[in-house]
């Protein structure tokens, strides 16, 4: 696609369906969402519990106000998913410098998104926050200037307890260069006060890599001196039919990053992220469960900083499944199971240790913390039954585990397919493969 300062839309449609979708399935039960996000007595939830920046690497978005949203719960049941990318903040309809959800809800008042937040957590997860997203007015537009824009971003990180922001920087506003200095200023500023912040920036794809407003954008970070933890591209709705596309993309991308800042291939990729769309995206390409190992796989074996989708709310089957041709904001439009596509992220999860390890080491008395999401011994929490294998050490629950690591349980080595922390082998998570008995 030629370099234009004019790039494709992007979640405009399945937004509008899913409202509709939404109201629709309030009006049939008689009012209110998802239980899992019923409002709670509380305005703000609960400190986050310690995961790793693989887990907000891999989060994928999910809208908690809108499409028809998904009990989280279930999700992390399912799969062993333990991050979600909640969207979206933006400044208030009529105007002003504070944060509400979707320009409707102010984070202030908000109850609803907290208990949703809540139940994560208490199910051992964590959320990060999007900012922005396409359409809808944002917070560096209305905001007077980087400062005041933290300011008002501050709001939200103190509000949920966050360890974690996404700078989703698309149409319109990153065609406004005041904004994109506000933003990418305010950005900086988070960074700095809050200590361990993870910050991913994200912007729309080219067949070249990103588009001339996302160009400006990243030089707006070389000029502020800013580094987030990731820059990620959208490789979705611009003629990107199928994975080749995509990961054609991400090395135009990868090349783009290296001339902007100086860096190598390597450091390039590690700070470099890709946000698919799963099944049929607005503009009619599809991306079914075999592009997103095709960009796993090569998300993994560059050491890709992030991989993640538009949206969990998405990840479930249409009736029919094909949706008559049409793409919709609560289902695929491909055939699928429930949460197909969410599986990905959590081998993403996996294959990317964290970065730094969770924070203070595992719970229940790792010796010595963690260094890369493994560890080196434990003490405390539930291990593997009887008949132990010789020379493999016994699951314990307390441990976290990456893909390739074994242990010994109820007689039988077992080695992880993925990162994972307290689920049992042979469990219904599924992320353990039995080598057979000792």
């Amino acid at each position: 696609m030629p370099e234009s300062p004019h790039t494709p839309p992007r979640r405009r449609r399945s937004r509008l369906v899913g409202m509709v979708a939404a109201l629709a399935s309030a009006v049939l039960a008689g009012g209110g969402l998802l239980a899992s996000f019923a409002p709670e007595s509380s305005a703000a939830p609960s400190a986050a519990a310690a995961v790793g920046n693989n887990w907000y690497a891999a989060a994928p978005y999910l809208m908690p106000r809108d499409n028809n949203p998904p009990d989280a719960t279930e999700i992390m049941n399912a799969t062993g998913l333990k991050a979600f990318q909640l969207a979206f903040i933006l400044a208030p309809n009529g105007g002003g410098c504070s944060p509400t959800w979707d320009g409707t809800a102010a984070v202030s008042s908000d109850t609803q998104v907290a208990g949703a937040i809540r139940s994560i957590r208490a199910a051992g997860g964590d959320v990060s926050v999007s900012i922005g997203g396409y359409g809808g007015t944002k917070l560096g537009q209305t905001c007077g200037s980087p400062e005041a824009t933290a300011a008002a971003y501050q709001q939200v990180i103190d509000k949920y307890s966050l360890k974690a922001i996404d700078f989703d920087l698309e149409e319109p506003e990153y065609e406004n260069a005041a904004a994109i200095h506000n933003e990418i200023g305010a950005a900086k500023i988070l960074q700095g006060d809050n200590p361990g912040l993870y910050v991913s920036v994200t912007t729309a794809a080219t067949a070249d890599g990103t588009g001339w407003f996302g160009k400006q954008m990243l030089n707006e970070a070389k000029s502020q001196g800013f580094t987030p933890n990731n820059f990620s591209i959208m490789p979705f709705d611009g003629g990107f039919n199928g994975a080749s596309a995509q990961t054609s993309a991400l090395e135009n991308f990868n090349s783009i990053l290296r001339s902007t800042f100086g860096w190598d291939a390597a450091t390039a990729y590690a700070h470099e992220g890709v946000s698919m769309m799963n099944g049929r995206s607005d503009t009619g390409e599809y991306f079914r469960q075999a592009d997103f190992q095709t960009v796993l796989d090569y998300a993994t074996s560059h050491k890709l900083a992030r991989y993640t989708f538009w949206s969990l709310n998405r990840d479930r089957q249409c009736s029919p499944p094909d949706n008559n041709g049409q793409t919709s904001g609560t289902c695929s439009s491909v055939t699928q199971a429930s949460w197909d596509f969410a599986k990905y992220s959590v081998k993403f999860a996996g294959a990317t240790p964290p970065d730094g390890g969770t924070t203070g080491g595992t719970t229940g008395g790792t010796t010595g913390g963690t260094t890369g999401g493994t560890t080196g011994g434990t003490t405390g929490g539930t291990t593997g039954g009887g008949g132990q294998c010789s020379g493999l050490s016994p699951w314990n629950s307390q441990t976290a585990y990456v893909g390739g690591q074994s242990v010994s349980y109820n007689g039988h080595k077992w080695t992880a397919k993925w990162w994972t922390q307290a689920d049992t082998p042979g469990g219904a998570a599924g992320v353990w493969t039995d080598n057979g008995a000792c």
